[in-house]
């Protein structure tokens, strides 16, 4: 190890739907600040949901700038460059790297009906072609989702609507390694990056390759994808271009990094097998290491490759958690309109957080889904939509908000019961990261409703920075994954509370009810050309 480690700091991208962050951190995951830029989210009609990729790297080049100007190190300790950011999207890039069309993200779902040739077969089940899904399952782990939003249903919609683009394209490129593409000029992703376009053999975990029958059965040419590294190895130097823009030296290394959901799992620390961590940001998740590769295709939940060369993950999204909160800010408590009147917006967070503790557990019995925008576990559902249930006239806005926190810990329990029978274990207790695990009463609800210890990792809105970090410094040689967890600081612990036992296993009941009696309903109203 380098004596001077110390003076050395990594400048941590953590790209995600609703904007960017940059930080800056040490070689062990310290976090000595951070800035943060939004950027625009396109929602399309039929499912569609894009960003601009310029738009992501003028947010990460504005926030890097800022980060540095305020001279809180010097730019020559910077060593190095990782990035992390939102998984399953897809830019479409020519030979010079230059975007094609906006990326089309993680929430569309345009592609479903042009992966339905491709899924099906001569003996269907589920809609998906036996033999098929057999070798998807066998050799990747899982297969591509009905809903249409992998990687692998947005290139096909590309290639089907968007012919002339399709013909054009030198490689699809997920957003982390676009951003790598931009930092380095390397063409490349991560094992774990191209996992969910379901052309990789992920049987041998130390050999992952792209599998030509895989390829085929897609009708995808290889030379249209990335060459594959590990999440730990240098891509390479940053491009001149940009370390001069950023005033940073040009032997600064861009480590190849991983997506958001492999890399929360090293920034919450939860890094040893069956360790847990719970994720809360605008979507969310619960994870763990495994040392097997499993697929529990009835809930769209899989080991996969992780940011650890040599092993696997425990995979499964929630289409929206935190996300809730946003709707409620923008359409419901601080409509579009009165925002332009505001002067000073107050924090609403801060004020909903503080609502939310002083209204009883339960919510006056009022049940709230946040099933905005579909689900994927433990229900792949694209058509599925929120609620408000039980709501009467003696219902307070109180009541709604707190019913907001209580419905996605809800949600997270309902995926927590598979987790949990997928790796034969009791996952407790369970670190919490992501922007929502700021919330005391957040943590505590989860805490009562999952009857399950959580840990709030102290700064857990960094959770993907520091990941970043922690994969950069392995990288770079200071310390090895085993090493994380001695510098992971828990702020505090959330202890079930018993007597909400009652109330909370009431309403639990009732949320996987709501889901039984109105899936059918909501597919009725929102096929295909009904709704946005």
């Amino acid at each position: 190890m380098v004596s001077d480690s110390r003076e050395k700091y990594i400048l941590a991208i953590d790209l995600g739907t609703s904007g960017s962050k940059t930080a800056l951190a040490t070689l062990y995951g310290e976090i000595i600040d951070f800035e943060f830029q939004s950027v625009p989210l396109h929602l399309l009609p039929e499912g569609g949901a894009e960003q601009d990729p310029d738009d992501w790297w003028n947010a990460i080049i504005v926030t890097a700038k800022k980060l540095l100007s305020k001279g809180l190190v010097s730019p020559d300790n910077i060593v190095a460059i990782c990035c992390s950011t939102q998984w399953s999207g897809t830019v479409a890039v020519d030979e010079e790297g230059n975007p094609l069309m906006n990326a089309i993200i993680w929430m569309d779902s345009r592609g479903a009906d042009c992966l339905d040739s491709v899924r099906k077969g001569v003996l269907n089940f589920e809609g998906y072609d036996i033999r098929k899904v057999i070798e998807w399952i066998r050799k990747t782990g899982g297969a591509p989702g009905s809903s249409g939003k992998d990687p692998i249903s947005h290139i096909l919609f590309i290639k089907e609507k968007y012919p002339e683009i399709f013909k054009n394209v030198y490689k699809f490129l997920e957003p982390k390694d676009y951003i790598n593409l931009r930092l380095t000029g390397e063409f490349a992703a991560s094992y774990d990056s191209i996992t969910l376009h379901w052309v990789t053999n992920n049987r041998d975990i130390s050999n992952i390759r792209y599998d030509e029958k895989l390829l085929k059965m897609v009708g995808l040419e290889r030379e249209k994808l990335p060459d594959l590294r590990r999440s730990i190895d240098i891509l390479g130097p940053v491009k001149k271009e940009v370390a001069k823009e950023l005033g940073i030296r040009e032997d600064v290394q861009v480590i190849v990094g991983s997506p958001d959901v492999p890399t929360a799992a090293i920034g919450s620390g939860a890094v040893r097998d069956y360790e847990g961590h719970c994720y809360i940001g605008t979507s969310s998740w619960i994870s763990a290491h495994v040392p097997f590769k499993k697929t529990d295709v009835f809930h769209a939940i899989a080991s996969l490759p992780s940011s650890i060369p040599g092993r696997y993950f425990i995979a499964d999204e929630q289409e929206i958690a935190g996300g809730i909160l946003n709707w409620l800010r923008d359409n419901i408590v601080y409509h579009q309109d009165e925002l332009l009147l505001e002067e000073n917006l107050p924090d609403v967070f801060k004020i909903f957080d503080s609502i939310a503790e002083k209204v009883s557990p339960g919510s006056s019995r009022v049940l709230c889904t946040p099933w905005l925008y579909g689900e994927r576990s433990p229900v792949e559902d694209h058509l599925i939509r929120g609620g408000l249930y039980n709501i009467s006239l003696e219902t307070t806005r109180e009541d709604i908000i707190r019913a907001a926190f209580e419905g996605v810990a809800f949600n997270q329990k309902w995926v927590l019961q598979y987790v949990e029978k997928f790796m034969k274990r009791r996952m407790d207790p369970i670190n919490m990261v992501g922007g929502g695990a700021i919330s005391d009463v957040w943590c505590q609800i989860h805490a009562d409703i999952f009857d399950r210890t959580i840990r709030q990792v102290k700064d857990p809105i960094q959770a993907n920075a520091r990941g970043s970090a922690f994969i950069a410094s392995v990288a770079l040689g200071h310390m090895t994954f085993d090493d994380i967890p001695k510098h992971i600081q828990i702020k505090k612990v959330f202890a079930p509370n018993l007597d909400n036992r009652k109330i909370y296993d009431e309403l639990f009941r009732e949320f996987l009810a709501v889901y039984k009696n109105n899936k059918a309903m909501c597919a009725r109203l929102n096929r295909r050309g009904l709704t946005k």
